[in-house]
């Protein structure tokens, strides 16, 4: 027998859960498919850390970050616990550096909307982190970042969510996707379920999964979804001293130091978490073996070693998980007809995911004719439509 609901959402990672709170916040009819049970590790939103900060100069990310922080806060008061966690971050990079001019534009986008900063040299920033080496004018992010506790955040947006009313299923496989009518057939390992409008959120899985829905006659132009997965290995470095203050952070040493990118970290219930960004192995997502690449971790444990001092490089847990990135890292936001895409987050995307929530149940609410939101974002910057452009 055929199941008929209003929404469906695919994909009970961090966006998937965020986007069927929302949907359910509202009291609309929602159903959340995820494929793995409830904690997996299989994408890219398990583990005990994530930062939080809001050092982007673009208006379209600063106000994503800034409405994400509110209903974070939002999201702890509904499950009474703490998900998001106020440490300070800094960012530097060596002078002259495109980073470095980049957090010069950061400054001045938080200083036209008033939010707190300052600015240290290179030896007071080391007198407040004795755990960190800096280089360059260090920027502070005093009293908007920090650090989320990723699977407690999955597990309080599922929680909320079936408590506003959404149905939660895991161990639920989707084996297919095509239109019918109006709405989508989401074909599952345990029966089929006909939606009136579909977000799917799954990570690496993504263009696969919902590519062949996103031809057709609103196709505007012959959208393409072209990301790449790869798998990450940041790792987990025990503290010298447990007592010593953490900020989240970020760091350019240049491309001549002799890393493959900058790097970011923070400290967390399982060590001081280090890594690069975006430079791991292409992998597909059921196939990847969690491996570490040697070279790579032996240059990470080096960067651990020259530039952050309260963390032991010899006593260390790699980690393993997915990126899913498009060509210019920016995130995909978009509606054909009745199906809602959202993809292509790592590496940036976890702190967003309430706000993020939010405007996928507005496009899925637009999907069955309901009202527009009455403040609706210009997600051109996240349209699909911008692939095909790249492509002319």
């Amino acid at each position: 027998m055929t199941e008929r609901v209003d929404h469906v959402v695919v994909g009970g990672g961090v966006m998937g859960s965020a986007a069927a709170w929302q949907l359910a916040r509202r009291g609309r009819e929602v159903v959340l498919l995820e494929r793995f049970g409830p904690g997996h590790d299989h994408g890219a939103s398990h583990g005990s850390s994530r930062i939080y900060r809001t050092t982007y100069p673009e208006a379209t990310y600063l106000d994503l970050a800034q409405e994400s922080f509110v209903l974070w806060r939002l999201l702890e008061v509904e499950a009474d616990e703490t998900l998001l966690e106020v440490t300070g971050g800094v960012s530097h990079a060596r002078p002259g550096l495109p980073s470095a001019r980049r957090t010069e534009a950061v400054a001045g986008a938080f200083a036209a909307r008033g939010i707190p900063f300052q600015w240290l040299d290179p030896a007071e920033a080391g007198r407040r982190w004795p755990g960190l080496r800096f280089e360059g004018r260090v920027l502070h992010e005093t009293t908007t970042a920090g650090r989320l506790h990723a699977d407690r955040a999955v597990a309080a947006l599922q929680r909320r969510a079936v408590a506003h009313g959404a149905d939660v299923r895991h161990g639920t496989p989707v084996r297919h996707l095509e239109r019918e009518g109006d709405g989508v057939r989401v074909v599952t390992q345990h029966g089929e379920v006909v939606a009136r409008s579909l977000v799917v959120a799954v990570g690496a899985w993504s263009a696969g999964l919902v590519a062949p829905l996103l031809d057709g006659p609103d196709a505007r132009g012959g959208a393409t979804l072209p990301l790449v997965v790869t798998q990450e290995q940041p790792a987990h470095f025990a503290p010298r001293d447990p007592a010593v203050p953490w900020p989240s952070f970020t760091h350019d040493p240049g491309p001549d130091a002799g890393y493959p990118s900058g790097v970011y970290g923070l400290a967390s219930a399982d060590g001081v978490k280090v890594g690069f960004h975006a430079v791991g192995p292409r992998v597909d997502p059921d196939r990847r073996d969690r491996t570490p690449e040697p070279t790579q971790l032996e240059a990470l444990r080096d960067y651990v070693r020259r530039w952050v001092p309260g963390a032991d490089p010899d006593d260390l847990a790699p980690v393993s998980c997915t990126y899913t990135t498009t060509p210019d890292h920016d995130f995909v936001l978009d509606r054909r007809g009745p199906v809602v895409v959202a993809a292509g987050f790592s590496g940036h995307g976890f702190k967003f995911a309430p706000a993020v929530g939010r405007v996928l149940a507005d496009l899925a609410d637009e999907a069955r004719g309901e009202p527009a939101a009455p403040v609706r974002p210009d997600l051109t910057r996240f349209a699909l439509a911008r692939f095909a452009a790249q492509r002319v």
